[in-house]
């Protein structure tokens, strides 16, 4: 029997008042602007909300239970994560089982703000996340869009108001302090709004008024038990089915509510957080770290599957975390000194074998940086580079038993150093060789920029680059004189042009080049910025010898000789660093 909970505005103020709250087993919050936004619409529209489902935590249990409060000013890089509470003592609180993510949408759409990153700029940036705040546009006309959304609501900062002369923008989070009537009309006619408009904008923001204050939308089963065994089994089968709550979120929520020690919660979420920080930024996950935990505690199976969630395993796990973590870090310290980053791992799994032999090896905090395993790093890097340049046949299928084999290795052969030969041996049997066909060979040679096969490529071909240095992916002949105005404007007949744009962004036009030299060369030919990097011949020659460029020729009319006597080179380096199968 389902009870009713109000209005909005009164979940809203129970929020505020830390009377509704997120127990430690829920996961963090997960929506988009644009679901928000969407949400807002079906209010609106009066579409169904969904039915809640609370636990009503007794002050005598409370105290013993670690719970969170519900996101306000979502930040996607500084505040992702629910605000932890302070221990609850001698407090009846409701605990939000089912309809965390709805009722934090609502919390930040009436009462908050989201920061999210732009994609033009850089995790680093703080400009990168402006903080915008839900409007509505009311003089929008009622139309339904192509996905059937009515009322135009937008996430939006003041300067994209300011900008958009043709709307007008009310601030949602200003209807919970408004009162209906004629506070909402003066509010309107100071707008200067009149006639038509006036009364279509006073429609919207009465009906908004309803929605928030007058319609009772929250409707909710309540459980009383304070067994916590009972209401984590109500949670998991409600959650367990895999498009509510995924597995990974699932061992959290079970691992935050049998550890006894550690915060799992806390230390998880900072962990993801640590990692994806190192070097120029990765972008690992939850599901990744927890995958770790169950390969490097030697759970039977890495899988996310219901029986390895046991408390014996969750014990296992709590015990063993300090190295785990300290591990997952040196890994990715590891894979930040091979020049990798978010945009050029293509397959986070595969740094688990990697993470499992520095813990099981007990790696010491210098691994990634002390000359005493420079030679073990090499062995890695060819290993780890070979498997990301065959991501998508290496980790893709069977993922689970896979890693569970490479780790049998790893435990039998891997004490003094990394068993590269040994996990090939195991891999090629698994029908996952790291031999290449000619073929393959042939599709490397034409890969276009921003394949993300490219960095692995060009890092094993030209190992001499300091990869811990910024660098980029540079064109010998600058891209931008590739267009088909400038390559007409220098003389290239019309049937060639087409050829010359795609043969500029393949892997014979590309180099590596540290960030500030490229910088520098920006869109200048090779030979005049040869001239001027490298004044002596000698150095030049240098240059060019290792980064096996030839003869430079000065104009762009040379440029598809260089091309296919590049190509020809770079064949030859790719034979000599991969294995290449026979035909």
């Amino acid at each position: 029997m389902y009870k009713p909970g109000g209005t909005i505005a009164t979940a809203l103020e129970k929020i505020q008042q830390k009377s509704y709250v997120l127990p430690a087993i829920q996961r963090e919050f997960v929506w988009k602007p644009e679901q928000i936004e969407r949400l807002f619409d079906s209010l609106m529209q009066g579409y169904p909300f969904g039915t809640f489902l609370f636990w009503t935590v007794k002050p005598e249990t409370s105290g013993s239970f670690k719970f969170y409060d519900f996101v306000l000013n979502y930040h996607q890089r500084d505040a992702a994560h629910c605000p932890e509470l302070p221990t609850l003592h001698d407090q009846t609180v409701t605990a939000v089982l089912d309809g965390q993510q709805r009722l934090t949408a609502l919390n930040i759409g009436l009462r908050g703000s989201m920061a999210m990153k732009l994609p033009s700029k850089w995790w680093t940036n703080p400009d990168a996340f402006p903080k915008r705040t839900l409007r509505l546009n009311l003089l929008a006309p009622l139309e339904p869009d192509e996905e059937g959304a009515v009322y135009d609501f937008r996430f939006l900062d003041d300067a994209q108001v300011e900008r958009d002369e043709g709307a007008l923008w009310f601030p949602v989070t200003e209807i919970l302090g408004m009162k209906g009537g004629p506070p909402m009309l003066a509010w309107l006619v100071a707008k200067k709004l009149e006639g038509d408009a006036l009364n279509s904008a006073y429609t919207i923001l009465d009906r908004l008024h309803q929605v928030v204050h007058v319609d009772q939308r929250v409707f909710y089963y309540e459980e009383e038990s304070q067994d916590v065994e009972r209401v984590l089994n109500i949670f998991i089968r409600l959650n367990s089915g895999g498009t509510v709550l995924s597995y990974s979120d699932l061992l959290l929520s079970i691992a935050v509510a049998q550890w006894k020690k550690v915060d799992a919660r806390s230390e998880i979420h900072s962990l993801v957080d640590e990692i994806n920080r190192i070097g120029t930024g990765f972008s690992l996950s939850q599901d990744f770290v927890l995958k770790a935990g169950l390969m490097l505690s030697d759970i039977a199976s890495v899988g996310f599957k219901v029986e390895n969630f046991t408390q014996a395993n969750m014990e296992k796990l709590e015990a063993n975390w300090p190295q785990i973590r300290a591990a997952l870090v040196r890994t990715v310290e590891l894979a930040a000194s091979f020049g990798l980053n978010g945009q050029t791992l293509r397959a986070d799994s595969a740094l688990l074998p990697i993470a499992y032999y520095l813990y099981h090896r007990k790696a010491p905090a210098n691994y990634a940086v002390s000359n005493q395993f420079a030679a073990d790093r090499n062995v890695i890097h060819s290993w780890l580079t070979r498997s990301l340049l065959k991501a998508s046949g290496i980790w893709g299928s069977g993922l689970d038993t896979f890693l569970t084999a490479l780790r049998e290795v790893i435990q039998q052969k891997g004490e003094t150093s990394f068993p590269a030969r040994e996990l090939e041996q195991v891999m090629d049997a698994r029908g996952k060789s790291l031999a290449f066909s000619p073929a393959e060979v042939e599709d490397m040679l034409t890969m276009q920029y921003g394949d993300k096969r490219m960095f692995a490529l060009l890092s094993m071909l030209f190992p001499f680059v300091d990869l811990r240095n910024q660098f980029h992916m540079d064109h010998v002949f600058p891209i931008s004189r590739f267009t088909a105005a400038k390559l007409r404007k220098a003389g290239i007949d019309e049937d060639r042009i087409e050829n010359l744009s795609r043969m500029a962004n393949e892997l014979p036009n590309l180099q590596l080049l540290e960030g500030t030299a490229n910088t520098e060369k920006r869109d200048r030919l090779p030979g005049e910025w040869l001239a001027d990097h490298y004044p002596n011949a000698g150095d030049r020659a240098h240059y060019c010898t290792i980064h096996d460029l030839g003869d430079v020729p000065e104009a762009l009319e040379g440029f598809e000789q260089f091309h296919s006597e590049r190509r020809e080179r770079l064949r030859t380096r790719i034979q000599g660093v991969l294995t290449i199968e026979q035909e």
